[in-house]
């Protein structure tokens, strides 16, 4: 199974901690849209390291597809075809207040949006007519001047970042891939995840050869009791955070927690966040989580997800994993054998534009 790690650190220091990351033996680096933008770090770290690079996720409503296509089409000539572009649409308070965009039907929004940067990307690739007419844009014209022309390394995969039904289904209709939600249970990836990305993939008419599957899991792994202990604590408070968010409830749902984001909801509101953790019993994180040592930790990612999957994006919150802890777990993962499918294919390797 490949290994794909965040890149925590701003343009300025992303050489270095890329190149730190990367000495570990992990095979991919992704992007998070958080203290920093979320394709520069990318930029700056794609000729230092020859690792695969991502964005996960770069949020889609606020930005045009032309924006989305041309730092797509950069970061994969910059790392030979190493990029792939990941996108997902944020919540809608994050969206109007933070990013001072529009909201307004998230699913339909994203599939166009997935839909034009292909179109963009198709056509300077192929040299076609660009003649994209949406609902919510219109790309029509593409002078010479503003046309890069055919990308020597192919076009970049686009992903989707989903959790609901609904925007997991619109994944599986026009992406190349999906991100599955940190914030998810085996149960609730089992019973609904999968069960929306089969319906989606009918309604494309296509099968699992065609997408990917790339499920990202929340890890607390360490080698001795204090570092266990801490990545326990980091685990349990952005677990807690997750679970107060409404847009997370049908994961507490299929668990039966259902009375767990109203309680979160009030610590949250309150200010009250130290407390929040405490609320993440045992069995919670067992379920949302994976802990232990790196080769329990990779024992178990293989269980839950070696049936249908060859990558896999690893957190950890709130602490700093030790490299011979993240080396080993890299090694445990890399070198483990997929497990009998239990959805009747086997695992799926995320499309890269070098195949």
């Amino acid at each position: 199974m490949r290994v794909h790690v965040q890149l925590d650190a701003g343009p300025d220091r992303a050489v270095k901690r890329a190149q730190e990351i990367a000495e570990t033996g992990v095979n991919g680096l992704f992007s998070f849209e958080g203290q920093h933008d979320v394709f520069l770090p990318l930029a700056v770290a794609a000729t230092a390291v020859d690792t695969d690079l991502m964005t996960n996720i770069a949020v889609a409503l606020p930005r045009s597809p032309l924006h989305l296509a041309h730092a797509a089409y950069d970061l994969q000539s910059a790392s030979s075809g190493r990029f792939r572009l990941g996108l997902g649409s944020q919540v809608r308070s994050h969206v109007e207040r933070r990013y001072g965009s529009t909201w307004s039907r998230p699913a339909a929004r994203m599939r166009e949006t997935v839909l034009a940067v292909k179109a963009i990307l198709g056509a300077w690739q192929h040299g076609t007519e660009l003649d994209f007419v949406g609902e919510f844009s219109e790309h029509t014209m593409m002078p010479p001047t503003f046309n890069p022309g055919p990308n020597a390394h192919g076009i970049p995969p686009v992903l989707m970042g989903a959790l609901g039904p609904v925007m997991t289904r619109t994944a599986a209709e026009v992406a190349d891939g999906l991100l599955v939600m940190p914030f998810h249970s085996e149960t609730h990836f089992r019973e609904r995840t999968l069960a929306a990305v089969m319906e989606g993939l009918r309604r494309s008419d296509r099968t699992l050869d065609d997408f990917v599957i790339l499920p990202q899991v929340v890890v607390a792994t360490g080698t001795t009791a204090e570092q266990y202990d801490a990545a326990c604590r980091g685990a349990r408070a952005l677990l807690a955070f997750y679970a107060s968010t409404a847009a997370y409830f049908p994961v507490l749902e299929c668990e039966g927690w259902e009375g767990l984001q109203g309680e979160l909801s009030q610590l949250l509101k309150a200010g009250r966040f130290a407390e929040m953790g405490t609320l993440i019993d045992d069995t919670m994180l067992d379920r949302l989580a994976v802990h232990g040592t790196p080769s329990e930790c990779a024992a178990e990612v293989v269980r839950r997800f070696g049936d249908v999957a060859e990558d896999v994006c690893v957190y950890f919150p709130g602490y700093d994993v030790a490299t011979a802890d993240l080396a080993e777990l890299a090694i445990h993962l890399q070198r483990a054998s997929p497990v009998t499918s239990r959805t009747g294919t086997g695992p799926r390797s995320v499309p890269s534009a070098r195949s």
